[in-house]
């Protein structure tokens, strides 16, 4: 009901009579209170759509700097990088590695991961320097001898070892071959000449050969698997040699019963000689 020489009102005015300005996809008719704010616009609603976007931006901002900043071990500042110390503690390198898309290439990092330690038969070993290369001379104490000569030896990887909780080194020489009668043949040969191999240690320099003044050593165990020979020898961490008095020695262990020093380095060596021919079975 309107008084005569007054209009009605349209959609869009206010009680005045003024035009309200639409903002943010207010409804029509949405006006303005007495203090001049807007009623009804959806400008300063925060809708549940609103409410879960901005605590799904908080979260990952949130989750992005905890991943900046989480430390980790050896990091010259927190959440940056490692640092020089822990990149000395990587495993030395000398050789060319195979190239990658070789599927039967020696390589160390598929074989023996640097970050896993090898555990086989409940004896621990972690990985240490490495030497490989296709001229399989190179894997001989004696260079001048030609032992592997026309065997058809391919390329070699020979990568030490430290016992975990054994004071024990050894040397793990793998040898690839054309096929498996070669390395049948390869394998009769270094059986033949006990100590043929050099003796890798973790700096990647050859051991000098067996003596009686030094380190107790184990026999070299050698077997051939499919096309492959490996070649696995052991020894004491230190220069000690039991004499004829402590041959029987209980070596220290972390579990079960206390070993000899001839089975703890028997021990070693056909755990990691399981271990470096384990791959090979199937190829």
């Amino acid at each position: 009901m309107t008084t005569q020489g007054e209009r009605t009102p349209t959609p869009g005015e206010g009680q005045n009579g003024q035009a309200v300005r639409r903002t943010g996809g207010a409804p029509a008719g949405a006006g303005t209170d007495l203090s001049g704010s807007r009623v009804g616009g959806r400008g300063r609603r925060l809708t549940a759509r609103r409410a879960v976007g901005w605590v799904v931006v908080v979260g990952v901002v949130a989750a992005g700097g905890w991943i900046i900043t989480r430390p980790m071990p050896g990091d010259y500042i927190p959440g940056l990088g490692p640092s020089s110390k822990d990149a000395a503690r990587t495993p030395p390198v000398v050789g060319t590695p195979p190239p990658r898309t070789d599927p039967e290439g020696l390589n160390a990092d598929s074989l023996f991961p640097a970050q896993r330690p090898v555990e086989a038969a409940g004896y621990k070993a972690r990985r240490g320097a490495i030497r490989q290369g296709g001229n399989c001379t190179e894997v001989l104490q004696d260079r001048t001898q030609e032992l592997l000569k026309d065997t058809g030896c391919q390329a070699y990887l020979t990568v030490s070892f430290t016992g975990q909780d054994r004071p024990v080194l050894s040397s793990v020489t793998v040898l690839r071959f054309g096929d498996q009668a070669a390395a049948t043949r390869a394998a009769d040969t270094l059986r033949g000449k006990p100590g043929a191999l050099a003796f890798i240690l973790p700096d990647t320099n050859a051991a000098p050969a067996p003596s009686s003044g030094g380190p107790k050593s184990a026999e070299p165990r050698v077997e051939a698997v499919g096309h492959y020979v490996t070649v696995v020898s052991s020894r004491l961490s230190d220069a000690r040699t039991p004499g004829p008095g402590t041959a029987s020695t209980p070596a220290a262990t972390s579990s079960g019963p206390a070993l000899t020093t001839e089975q703890t380095l028997e021990e070693a060596t056909r755990a990691l000689s399981y271990a470096a021919g384990a791959p090979f079975v199937w190829m």
